[in-house]
């Protein structure tokens, strides 16, 4: 009996396991960017959902620092 069984027929391309490698890496490393995308998804709508928590209150009030962008010059026009 021979344990050679090449189902791929990597006698023939030497260069097909390369290939082979190669594309198990990109595939995972896409696996993993497609589970990062879905947690950032996952978090931004867990956000989303505890603000529709808040009292309707909350959502309608101004903001309560409107100035704090603004900067203060002294007098000798430092700011």
């Amino acid at each position: 009996m021979t344990d050679n069984q090449d189902y791929l027929g990597m006698d023939h391309d030497p260069k097909l396991r390369l290939k082979a490698n190669v594309l198990m890496l990109q595939l995972k490393g896409a696996g993993y960017a497609a589970i990062f995308c879905l947690v950032a998804a996952f978090a931004i709508w867990v956000l989303y959902a505890i603000g529709l928590l808040l009292p309707e209150e909350s959502r309608d009030r101004p903001d309560p620092t409107p100035f704090s962008y603004m900067l203060s010059v002294d007098e000798n026009g430092h700011a």
